[in-house]
């Protein structure tokens, strides 16, 4: 499952990092976990992930002897609500660096 698509529109680590998380919002993922999973340098996931947190996008929580990053409700799409898949136009602006 991918990220909602008005959440899309970030850095690529970023969104890689947020459809990852919101495969498996309701078990959250730990550092390792998400860097196995995007297959990032750890130093863009650490910014990737504060840039996330700074903007309410992801949570962390204490479990045990490990944390679990999870990302936001309203970043996990509703399963009833109809994908939008992006026209050709979003997909060129999402390739462009600005």
């Amino acid at each position: 499952m991918k990220a909602r698509q008005e959440y899309r529109r970030r850095a690529e680590v970023e969104v890689e990092i947020l459809d990852a998380l919101v495969d498996r919002s309701e078990e959250g993922m730990t550092v390792f976990e998400l860097r196995s999973e995007v297959e990032i340098d750890i130093d863009d996931i650490e910014d990737a992930l504060g840039n996330l947190k700074r903007d309410d996008l992801i949570r962390a929580e204490k479990e045990e002897r490990r944390t679990l990053i999870f990302p936001d409700e309203r970043v996990v799409p509703d399963p009833d609500e109809a994908v939008e898949e992006p026209s050709i136009v979003d997909r060129i602006i999402d390739r462009l660096p600005l």
